[in-house]
């Protein structure tokens, strides 16, 4: 009888009802590397490397993609979920969309974005040294939907994890990126400047992103993609995603609308643990 009633509970459930439950981490990180193929960044070369040890440590997506080329419009579609027509680097653009900060204020929840080199907070110039605004997507809605506040230097990202917003884009500059520099010198950053807080989040129901813009043109734009934290089974996963799923992931984690083309991208699943 109880197996009777176990059958007929699992028939009547709705789709929604079946649906997997995705965890709702206190904080996430998400760092955003430059223009590496997938094969360039897994070469068993660098299997000594601190971003390797993170894949070990957490879930890669062996069919992760960025839409486009070049750098700015996928930074604009992980960020609003759209290219909004930019097909270059170009700086200046401003537009007043909904995106992943405004959905996050709307739910009384927090953002900020950490670019390392930037001048000043709330700065919008084109350029300073190492640092690019077209890898920096929240300034073009400053202004228009969004306070300088929240466009902060990586100076400022908090030594005191506790402090992060809800959900952080972490910027490092063309140095230390992979764009101009080494994959040695990016890897160190990571270990030196993001492995902290990383510690910090498997005690602390926190999730780190670590993903690139693009490939180098040379991969049909395949990337690296890492999700690093409790809640996250370590292994390979072959489901393919893009910028887009990474998005609506992180919009559904949160329980907040779908946006621009995320709308149509697959919630990343399958990689989560029970709870």
């Amino acid at each position: 009888m109880r197996h009777l009633l176990t059958l007929l509970l699992a028939l009547t459930l709705t789709p929604a009802a079946l649906a997997e439950h995705l965890p709702r981490p206190d904080h996430i990180v998400v760092v955003i590397e430059e223009n590496r193929g997938y094969s360039q960044i897994m070469d068993a070369r660098n299997s000594g490397s601190y971003i390797h040890a993170l894949a070990k440590r957490g879930m890669l997506f062996t069919q992760s993609y960025g839409v486009t080329h070049p750098s700015q419009p996928n930074y604009l579609a992980l960020f609003a979920g759209s290219i909004f027509d930019v097909t270059s680097n170009a700086c200046g653009y401003s537009f007043t969309t909904d995106n992943l900060a405004t959905a996050l204020l709307d739910k009384g929840l927090s953002f900020a974005s950490y670019a390392e080199s930037l001048p000043a907070v709330g700065d919008l110039s084109c350029m300073s040294g190492a640092y690019q605004r077209k890898h920096n997507p929240i300034s073009n809605w400053q202004g228009t939907r969004l306070p300088a506040e929240m466009n902060l230097r990586f100076s400022d990202f908090p030594q005191e994890f506790s402090k992060l917003p809800t959900v952080s884009f972490v910027i490092p500059d063309q140095n230390n990126d992979m764009h101009d520099g080494s994959f040695v010198a990016a890897d160190e950053w990571l270990k030196t400047r993001i492995d902290p807080y990383v510690e910090w989040a498997f005690k602390h129901n926190s999730l780190l992103i670590l993903t690139w813009d693009e490939d180098s043109g040379k991969e049909n734009n395949q990337v690296v993609t890492l999700f690093v934290g409790p809640m996250v089974k370590a292994g390979t996963n072959s489901q393919r995603i893009n910028h887009y799923n990474v998005l609506r992931t992180m919009l559904d984690m949160y329980g907040l609308p779908a946006l621009g083309e995320s709308v149509d991208a697959q919630v990343i699943k399958g990689v989560w643990k029970k709870r």
